[in-house]
């Protein structure tokens, strides 16, 4: 009877971001076992030559290495540390490479659960977007030792064309946030500069022209901007993504004993956005509130 081959890395959580990177992986020699919620990604998967998991910790039995790429802290929380969760298979072996946006304390209370089995965590969260998770270009920001880090780097640079180890476990997350921040609020004041623009007669798309070699412009206008100029919005950054961020952000400020008042205007925009329906629509539908 041959012997099974054991997978050496593990993916959870095939969402918008998690697919590409998995398949990124594939495509570079690894073989993958993986486990999601949703049936139609793990199909797709293993049809690309991937293995199945039932559950979070036999992700965890059958590989050395395990990226998790999830929506929200409850989500991290329980394939972590809830039943049959990771923490319950870890062994000494693993390498846990966190890549979803969540607060830097859950991030270092999950690390200290593993390290008490003497296995590896980093938090290493992305950015960039599904198009730069489809050709591998994310920037990656990685918290954890340097032995986590230099052990995780292979895999890193398979998902990612700039990864920045920016301290112990949860910087990542602090990095990342302080981005999430930016996005945030740029991403409003896209809006706003986009409909008051076009109320005020403008040609759209020269403005978006001349914006683009202007001390205006952000990488949120010029991904934003076309968006708005068109009215199709889609749901590439859905607005609940970015409201649990901006979520995450005034609870960091709040820890740090601060009171940020852009950050806590675009919280309060983006929980009107959600209670108006737009939780799946991209972030760019923000400007539908503002034209009402």
């Amino acid at each position: 009877m041959a012997q099974m081959i054991t997978p050496s890395v593990g993916f959870i959580g095939l969402g918008r971001m998690g697919k590409p990177m998995a398949l990124n992986l594939i495509k570079a020699g690894y073989h993958l076992v993986v486990y999601s919620r949703s049936s139609g990604p793990v199909e797709e998967l293993l049809g690309a030559g991937a293995s199945p998991a039932g559950y979070p910790g036999e992700v965890a039995a059958l590989a050395d290495v395990i990226f998790t790429c999830l929506p929200d802290e409850a989500s991290s929380e329980s394939v972590y540390l809830g039943p049959s969760g990771l923490a319950e298979a870890t062994r000494s072996t693993n390498l846990f490479i966190e890549t979803s946006t969540i607060g830097p304390e859950l991030a270092r209370r999950i690390c200290a659960q593993l390290e008490s089995k003497h296995a590896s965590y980093i938090d290493a969260p992305i950015s960039g977007g599904i198009e730069r998770a489809i050709d591998g270009g994310l920037t990656i920001m990685a918290g954890g030792t340097l032995e986590a880090i230099k052990r995780a780097m292979p895999f890193l640079e398979v998902v990612g064309a700039s990864v920045h180890h920016v301290g112990t476990v949860g910087q990542g997350e602090v990095v990342k946030l302080i981005n999430q921040l930016l996005v945030a609020v740029h991403t409003e004041a896209a809006s706003e500069a986009m409909v008051l623009a076009m109320k005020a007669g403008a040609e759209p798309q020269q403005v978006l022209e001349v914006l683009s070699s202007s001390w205006g412009a952000s990488a949120m206008f010029t991904r934003t901007g076309p968006k708005i100029a068109s009215g199709e919005y889609g749901s590439a950054a859905p607005t609940r993504l970015l409201a649990k961020d901006i979520n995450l952000v005034a609870g960091m400020a709040s820890a740090n004993g601060l009171s940020l008042p852009l950050v806590e205007r675009t919280q309060e925009i983006l929980g009107y956005a959600m209670e108006s329906g737009l939780s799946e629509t991209d972030v760019a539908a923000l400007a539908t509130l503002l034209a009402k």
